[in-house]
C-alpha cells in the first residue's frame, strides 16, 4: 500500500547522490506516487530538479548524515554514487532503518577490495588475478607478481577516475599517482589486476525482488578511459555463456542480498566467464533499457525496492546509447543541433540538466532502435554528435 506525497502516509524515498541515474529513479517513483527527497554535494544536482525536496550535504560526513536521515524519516534509503560514509548507513540500519538493497551491500560494493574479496575468495567465482596495494612499494611488489601488462584501479572511485593501464615499468609511478588523485571517500589502496584479453564485456542487469531473480538481455559496452561511453542490446553470446553469466550474478547478488537492480560486470572469453565488479543499483550502461525494453533498469528498480512484482523483462528491438560530452567548462551551457538528432530515426535524447560543465563530463544521452544493434549504434552515435555544446 502506498501513500500520497507530502502526507503523513507518504511512502518516503531518499536518494544518496543525485545525477542523471538519480534522476530517473525520481521519475518512477514518484509515478507511483512516491515522496523523493534528493541529496548530493552541490545544489541542483539533475535528481534535485525533479524530487519533492533536497539537501545538500557532505555524505562522507557521518554525524550530518545522520541527522538529515533522523530529520526526514525516510521509508527507504537508496544509495546512488560511491562517495558516502557506508559505515553510517550500517548504524543506520541498526536503528531500523532499510537502506537499498542493504548496508552491508552498499558497504562492500563501494569499495573494489570488499567485493572482489568475497567474489573470489568467499563464493569461488573466477576473476582476474588481482593483488591490493596501500604504497608504492607495495604496489611496485603487487605489479611484479601480477606481472605486465596489468589494470589499476583506485579500490574506491566512479566513471573510470584513476583506471590505468601498467604496459611497461616506466608507467609504475605515473599509474600509482593517477590512481591516487581519482579516488574517492577515504580509500587509500589500489587494486591490482591481471589484464585478461576478453572477447567482450557485458552488464548483466539482476533484479532482485520479493518473487525471486529477474535478468536483463546482456548488455554490450565500450568504455573510454574507464567511462562508459556506448552501450547495446542485446549483446551477442552464445547459450553457455549467457547460462554461466546469470549464475554467476545470481550468487553474488543472493550474497549481497536485499531488493533492487544490480548492474553484474563480466568479462566473456569464448564460453568462459569471469566477475569483475557489482553495482548495488541502476547502471550507467544500463541507460539502454530507456528506449530497449518495456521495463528501464529505473522502473525496475523501484518495483523491486517497494516490494511490487516485477514481470518477466520484453525486448522492445536491438537498441543503442551514447554519451554527449563536454568539451569545455562553463556555468552557462547550451545545447544546439538537437533538430539534427531528433531527424535520427528511431532516436530519443536525454539532456540531464547538470548546472555546470567540464571537459569529459557527461551531459545526456542518445537512445535508438535500430534493425540490428549495429544500425542502432550508428543511430546512437550520429545522434549524439548532432548535440552542439554552446557556452557564448
Amino acid at each position: 500500500m502506498l501513500g500520497t506525497p507530502l502526507r503523513d502516509n507518504a511512502v518516503r524515498l531518499m536518494i544518496l547522490g543525485s545525477g542523471e541515474l538519480g534522476k530517473e529513479v525520481v521519475i518512477e517513483a514518484q509515478r507511483l506516487g512516491v515522496e523523493v527527497i534528493a541529496v548530493d554535494r552541490y545544489a541542483d544536482a539533475p535528481a534535485m530538479q525533479v524530487a519533492h525536496r533536497s539537501h545538500v550535504i557532505n555524505m562522507l560526513d557521518g554525524e550530518a548524515l545522520k541527522e538529515l536521515v533522523r530529520r526526514e524519516r525516510p521509508s527507504y534509503i537508496v544509495p546512488e554514487i560511491e562517495a558516502i560514509s557506508t559505515v553510517t548507513l550500517m548504524e543506520l540500519e541498526q536503528e531500523g532503518y532499510t537502506v537499498i538493497p542493504t548496508a552491508r551491500a552498499t558497504n562492500l560494493t563501494m569499495n573494489r577490495e570488499g567485493i572482489r574479496r568475497l567474489a573470489a575468495e568467499e563464493l569461488g567465482l573466477p576473476t582476474a588475478g588481482y593483488r591490493f596495494a596501500a604504497d608504492l612499494e607495495e604496489f611496485r611488489k603487487g605489479i611484479e607478481e601480477i606481472g605486465l601488462p596489468c589494470v589499476i584501479k583506485p579500490i574506491m572511485s566512479s566513471s573510470g577516475k584513476g583506471q590505468s593501464v601498467v604496459r611497461e615499468e616506466a608507467d609504475i609511478e605515473k599509474a600509482w599517482q593517477y590512481a591516487m588523485k581519482g579516488t574517492r571517500g577515504a580509500a587509500d589502496k589500489v587494486i591490482i589486476e591481471e589484464f585478461i584479453s576478453f572477447d567482450y564485456e557485458i552488464t548483466l542487469l539482476t533484479v532482485r525482488y520479493a518473487g525471486g531473480t529477474r535478468y536483463c538481455p546482456p548488455i554490450g559496452h565500450i568504455q573510454i578511459q574507464g567511462d562508459y561511453h556506448e552501450s547495446w542490446q542485446p549483446m551477442p553470446m552464445t547459450a553457455e555463456a549467457l547460462r554461466e553469466s546469470q549464475r554467476q550474478a545470481k550468487i553474488v547478488t543472493d550474497a549481497l542480498g536485499g531488493y533492487g537492480i544490480f548492474g553484474v560486470e563480466l568479462f566473456i572469453k569464448g564460453n568462459d566467464v569471469y566477475f569483475s565488479e557489482v553495482s548495488p543499483r541502476p547502471h550507467d550502461t544500463g541507460m539502454v533499457t530507456m528506449v530497449s525494453q518495456n521495463l528501464s533498469e529505473f522502473e525496475l528498480h523501484v518495483r523491486a525496492i517497494l516490494g511490487l512484482p516485477v514481470p518477466e523483462v520484453v525486448s522492445l528491438g536491438p537498441a543503442a546509447s551514447h554519451v554527449i560530452l563536454a568539451d569545455r567548462e562553463s556555468q552557462l551551457a547550451a545545447f544546439d543541433g538537437l533538430a539534427e538528432a531528433f531527424s535520427v530515426p528511431e532516436t530519443k535524447l536525454r539532456l540531464f540538466g547538470k548546472p555546470d560543465t567540464r571537459p569529459g563530463r557527461r551531459m545526456g544521452v542518445a537512445l535508438s532502435l535500430g534493425r540490428d544493434t549495429d544500425e542502432a549504434r550508428q543511430r546512437a552515435e550520429q545522434a549524439a554528435h548532432a548535440v552542439v555544446l554552446r557556452t557564448e
